[in-house]
């Protein structure tokens, strides 16, 4: 089965913390992200075949989540939802993220919701800002 790939991932994690994804991210993409500005990360990640992949974390999101986008269809998460629950498993942490690729006419609050201990739901996340 091919699965469709996204040009780029973004999800909302909370709490951060951000050595412990730091790591994570070093270990799965050798990337290091370095302060960027007030509450900004950037870094650049590598993909198995030597992509680059450029990434953005941002600590104050939207409602006490911080986002993480990878800019790069090059990822080893093909989809939001395969790097949303790669991060809840090896970090514990609250993660949501979109449903699927969007589109116009799309409802644009409905997310993925990932508790700490891994349980999925969907729920409605109207924009505040993001």
């Amino acid at each position: 089965m091919n699965m469709e790939r996204y040009p780029d991932i973004e999800i909302y994690l909370a709490p951060l913390q951000i050595e412990r994804l730091q790591e994570w991210l070093k270990a799965q993409i050798s990337a290091d992200l370095v302060a960027a500005g007030k509450r900004r990360w950037r870094g650049t990640g590598r993909s198995e075949n030597g992509a680059q992949l450029p990434i953005l974390l941002i600590e104050t999101a939207a409602d006490g989540f911080s986002s993480l986008w990878i800019d790069s269809p090059d990822s080893p998460w093909p989809r939001d939802v395969d790097l949303a629950r790669a991060i809840n498993q090896a970090l514990a942490i609250e993660v949501r993220c979109s449903l699927g690729g969007w589109q116009p006419g799309d409802a644009p609050d409905r997310f993925l919701h990932i508790d700490a201990n891994g349980e999925e739901c969907v729920i409605e996340w109207p924009d505040s800002g993001i």
